[in-house]
């Protein structure tokens, strides 16, 4: 019962959101932020030298957000304040930024405020308690277009929403995407009902909204919502990641970097990965499916000693076992290297976490993508299959950071 109370709290607090009049010392604040951040000194904890104070609107709004949900933890999780603290913290800071260069209703203190609580709220409702919401290896997203079908009953567009909770603080007009020629021949192979394969660097607990919003800048809004991702099991447990993997089409498997990490679990884990591949082939044998893999089987963590951010190198197994499947298939499948930069949006910690419930950081900037050239399959017998996915996402990562912030790539 005192879990469904905490629910009913956070609604309630999500739903008398106070509005906030217009303040001009949100600007300075903001521009303080804007001149002082790089990419270089970005790091997985808050900089206290380059973090602005909030203005009095965002102040108040975060006050309201930690004190509505201080009063739900400290009896339904209290081990969780902190985290929570700095995610509210972090998000409405972010909010904020964004308000300064492109001021709107939706970087607004009372918007951000809506979204946070709805945002913990429904961790809360799907990722506490008795209630948590489970995946099967398989995951359609819930959109709320046919409840009598979909998981839950569902009414609520799951993937709209994920979407709009980091839209409002990317820095979309000046993101980039880069390889638009072979993302256009990627979109007709689909349309022509063939396969294709992401091969991708992973760089943000984001990069699913990121790939919706800039393949929206693309004008290809609606196949961004049809990708299949292959997820690990960090965003199918993590109390605050479920409600955003919801709203995902989904292959949930176990990676090679976290299923050693019980052995007594272990069997289990490959067992599930197993039945995983089978639901995957069973997506590329209908063919017109666009799956996004991350081959290096988790994000890319920042150069401590350069405070450069490398792409994590390629796992050879995990491109053959998708080459293999797009063989299986037996449906033309096709394969383009993606390189990815969106590792500022929301960066990781600087070293991997076995666990879940790690500390959330956002900042308000542009992001970007570059498709490189599609991957010459029969190239496989010659052994370049492997090595030219890789060396083409590094060759093409770099170009892209290079672009968006000059100087903070590491040599390819």
């Amino acid at each position: 019962m005192k879990f469904q109370l905490a629910i009913l709290s956070l609604f309630c607090a999500a739903s008398s959101v106070q509005s906030f009049a217009p303040h001009a010392s949100i600007a300075s604040a903001s521009s303080r932020f804007s001149s002082s951040w790089s990419p270089l000194s970005s790091t997985a904890t808050t900089d206290t030298e380059t973090t602005p104070a909030l203005a009095p609107e965002y102040q108040a709004a975060l006050d309201q957000a930690t004190t509505s949900v201080s009063a739900v933890l400290k009896d339904a999780g209290p081990e969780m304040m902190d985290m929570i603290g700095h995610f509210c913290t972090e998000y409405m800071t972010a909010h904020q930024s964004a308000n300064a260069k492109y001021p709107s209703a939706n970087t607004s203190p009372q918007a951000a405020l809506q979204r946070i609580m709805e945002g913990i709220k429904f961790g809360f409702e799907y990722g506490m308690g008795d209630d948590v919401y489970e995946f099967g290896v398989t995951h359609d997203a819930l959109r709320g277009n046919d409840p009598q079908s979909e998981a839950l009953g569902s009414t609520f567009d799951f993937y709209d929403w994920g979407c709009n909770f980091f839209r409002h603080f990317i820095d979309v007009e000046d993101s980039v995407v880069m390889g638009e020629e072979n993302l256009t021949g990627a979109m007709e192979q689909i349309k022509k009902g063939e396969n294709v394969v992401f091969y991708a660097n992973h760089q943000s607990e984001a990069d699913p909204q990121v790939m919706s919003l800039l393949l929206e800048k693309s004008g290809y809004g609606e196949q961004a919502s049809n990708i299949v991702y292959v997820a690990g099991h960090k965003v199918t447990t993590d109390s605050l990641a479920i409600p955003f993997s919801m709203g995902r089409n989904l292959i949930c498997i176990h990676s090679k970097k976290h299923i050693d990490t019980d052995p007594e679990t272990k069997n289990e884990k490959s067992r599930q990965n197993m039945k995983a591949m089978g639901g995957m082939l069973g997506k590329l044998k209908q063919g017109g499916c666009m799956l996004w893999v991350a081959p290096s089987g988790g994000r890319d963590r920042r150069d401590t000693t350069t405070g450069k951010t490398p792409i994590a190198p390629f796992d050879s197994k995990t491109i053959d076992m998708f080459k293999l499947m797009g063989t299986k298939s037996k449906v033309k499948t096709n394969y383009y290297p993606l390189s990815m930069v969106s590792y500022e949006l929301c960066p990781p910690p600087d070293f991997i976490e076995a666990g879940t419930g790690e500390q959330r950081n956002f900042r308000f900037v542009p992001v970007g993508i570059n498709v490189g050239p599609q991957i010459d399959a029969d190239k496989a017998d010659e052994g370049a299959f492997n090595p030219g996915a890789y060396d083409q996402t590094v060759k093409d990562y770099y170009e892209l950071r290079e672009r968006m912030f000059p100087g903070s790539a590491p040599e390819p």
